[in-house]
């Protein structure tokens, strides 16, 4: 299993907020702006313990993913960045020249995570008036024309979305970056099939995302096509499972009733699928929080998106994802409060756990 953590473009802390929007924070969430400097301290602890990339988002309060890999580039040598970005918000040819001049620049160091996006005010504010379905019809042409950039070849392309007309002006991309992409919905899974090489996924309990992996592995085969796949997850993991549990206690405790509450009115707009099951692991409310063996559903409580942490001991953690491993994932993408502390302590106490790690008879 290949193994990322986490850049909070939106900011950093000892409490968890939300990571692309300012409802669902308090102060204390994001007391670490998200500066050049601390952004790649964090990376170059990523670095340096092993893991292979950073994923950073995109949303209205993120600082934009782009300008901030490629600031915090100069200052690593060799972790990888997994960028964000919406398909509806920028041409396709753009991208692809942004992309190819970032693996130029970084020595093949990117990979793009695209977010089709699921909270239809956040995209009426940016401009984008395209309800759900619409966007992934977006997503899907989007992701065509990108592939037809890279190939060196010129091309003409009339599609509902795009117009291009003698396309392919990049010299060729020689390794182009890896496409990572998620969503539950049949119109999401579709495009995934298609077009993406991981497909993510949220960290739902394994008797939920079992199916989904199975599912999707033979949508991509009738695609004739393969995909990996890759689960995101907090992590809070301690010598003890003892101390983890308090940790988890503690992080719940910040969360203020107001930030529970305007988070979760947000949710509760949003068309995104994938939220929907998010917010159906808590309903809301601080009981049951534990949905799985060692995975706490407390932090969807504030924060859209990933809202599930596993909780224990580095031994039961390493378990835990030794299971995710054995229905299908190759990739994970890890994070935890602070970020920067969180690193250095995940890779020292758990990465090396996972080679030896075996799920539990």
């Amino acid at each position: 299993m290949r193994v990322h953590w986490f850049l909070p473009s939106r900011g950093d802390g000892r409490h968890v907020g939300s990571a692309t929007v300012r409802e669902g924070s308090s102060s204390a969430a994001v007391a670490r702006r998200p500066s050049v400097d601390y952004l790649s301290q964090v990376a170059r602890a990523a670095e340096a313990v092993g893991f292979e990339a950073v994923l950073t988002p995109v949303g209205a309060a993120c600082e934009d993913p782009w300008i901030l890999c490629a600031s915090v580039a100069q200052h690593t040598s060799r972790i990888e960045f997994l960028v964000a970005f919406r398909p509806g918000f920028v041409l396709p040819t753009l991208l692809a020249q942004q992309a190819a001049t970032f693996q130029r620049m970084t020595g093949g160091r990117l990979r793009l995570n695209v977010v089709t996006g699921g909270d239809p005010a956040e995209q009426r504010a940016y401009g984008d008036p395209l309800d759900h379905d619409a966007r992934y019809a977006v997503t899907d042409e989007f992701l065509d024309v990108l592939s037809q950039c890279w190939s060196g070849e010129r091309f003409d392309h009339a599609g509902e979305h795009f117009t291009v007309e003698r396309g392919g002006l990049l010299e060729p991309v020689e390794v182009p970056p890896r496409i990572y992409f998620g969503g539950a919905s049949p119109a999401a899974e579709a495009v995934a099939a298609r077009r993406a090489d991981t497909y993510l996924t949220w960290g739902e309990p394994p008797a939920l995302v079992r199916p989904r992996v199975e599912r999707m592995r033979e949508a991509a085969e009738r695609e004739g096509r393969s995909l990996s796949f890759g689960i995101r997850l907090h992590v809070i993991s301690r010598d003890t499972p003892e101390e983890a549990w308090r940790e988890a206690d503690r992080l719940l405790e910040g969360m203020s009733p107001e930030a529970v509450r305007d988070a979760q009115a947000r949710f509760a707009r949003m068309d995104s699928v994938g939220q929907a099951r998010m917010a159906s692991l808590h309903g809301g409310t601080a009981a049951d929080l534990e949905v799985s063996p060692n995975l706490w559903a407390g932090v969807g409580l504030v924060r859209e998106g990933a809202a599930t942490a596993l909780v224990g001991s580095h031994e039961q953690v390493a378990e835990r994802l030794a299971e995710y491993e054995e229905i299908g994932f190759d990739e994970v993408i890890l994070s935890g409060w602070p970020h920067l502390e969180e690193a250095w302590r995940v890779g020292e106490q758990v990465l090396p756990l996972l080679d030896r790690a075996a799920v539990p008879a």
